[in-house]
């Protein structure tokens, strides 16, 4: 016995020397910033599964209001990825040519609505000509409440627009009369028509269309990180499988995060898709988007910008090759 154990002893000292014991994975460290929204809920599900660890990333966490904060976040330094931005303020950003680009889609929410007020004649999406509705200005919910405006039969022009940029301002101007309505992301939505209770309106603004929860980071990290993209993107990859085999510790995740109830929580399911993706989809509801910047004097620029710059596709095509499907 004591021979075989000083065999099993030389062959260790022998592998160490040789270099063939496994070496400790190198860990890459980030900041993502995000908002406390649901279509965030990949991130959520990685961290609290301890994925991004076992994908060799210590990544801390900075909350920002809204996706768009998260946006100017990383654009400011303060972060290297933004999560759950959707793709409205990319496009925004692409009119002013500021380098930064998509890493993936991380989610496809349908849940954007109009909120309004009954005491204030609010009642059928016509009674909104003439009202003051806000929303944060730059936001995807801007481009769906004027789509909406559109579809029926009224111009951005007909309303009053008022920029309420944190949840703090929203809620109030709603629950003082400050604006007639209110265009907001879920949960938000459900918790200000829960608050005005029988004086609360409620429409879907989005017209069945959904919006792109995207991970977003500046061309310069992107070029200087290519390992920590890859292994961001890993993560939620076994992130989306843990949502697909999982539905009910992701519930609880996500409850838990969010500090939900169970009642809404029944939404969560119907009003998103948890997965990752860059296809042609995507390029083709930014055009759309530029077009109505353009077409609302919103943007000076007359030309549409070619989004398939503001697209990165290497790093998810080494994670998820079949997630990818853009036409350059």
């Amino acid at each position: 016995m004591k021979r075989i154990l000083h065999m099993v002893a030389v062959l260790a000292a022998l592998a160490v020397v040789s270099g063939c014991t496994p070496s400790p994975k190198k860990m890459d460290s980030i900041t993502v910033a995000y908002a406390p929204f649901e279509s965030v809920s990949l991130v959520y599900v990685a961290q609290a599964q301890n994925m991004f660890a076992d994908n060799g990333l210590r990544v801390t966490y900075r909350k920002y209001d809204t996706g768009v904060g998260a946006l100017e976040g990383v654009q400011k330094g303060e972060a290297d990825i933004a999560v759950g931005t959707a793709e409205y303020p990319l496009v925004g950003r692409a009119f002013q040519e500021v380098p930064v680009s998509a890493i993936a889609s991380i989610d496809r929410p349908d849940f954007i609505y109009l909120i309004g007020r009954k005491d204030r004649g609010v009642e059928k999406p016509s009674d909104l000509k003439g009202k003051r509705i806000g929303t944060v200005a730059g936001s995807i919910a801007q481009f769906y409440l004027g789509r909406f405006l559109e579809l029926n039969d009224m111009t951005a022009e007909d309303i009053t627009f008022v920029d309420v940029k944190t949840p703090d301002e929203w809620r109030a101007a709603i629950a003082n009369g400050d604006v007639d309505a209110v265009v907001l992301a879920q949960p938000e939505a459900s918790l200000v028509k829960a608050r005005l209770g029988s004086n609360a309106t409620f429409f879907s603004v989005q017209g069945s269309q959904p919006a792109y929860s995207l991970a977003i980071a500046t061309n310069e990290w992107i070029s200087g990180n290519p390992a920590a993209v890859r292994k961001f993107l890993s993560a939620l990859a076994d992130a989306e499988e843990f949502v697909a085999g999982n539905p009910a510790e992701t519930r609880a995740i996500i409850q838990k995060r969010l500090g939900l109830d169970s009642d809404y929580m029944d939404l969560v399911e119907t009003q998103n898709t948890f997965a990752l993706s860059l296809d042609q989809s995507l390029i083709i509801a930014m055009e759309d988007e530029a077009r109505w910047m353009i077409n609302n004097r919103i943007t000076p620029k007359k030309e549409v910008p070619d989004f398939s710059d503001y697209v990165h596709t290497a790093g998810l095509k080494k994670v998820k090759p079949d997630a990818v499907n853009i036409i350059r």
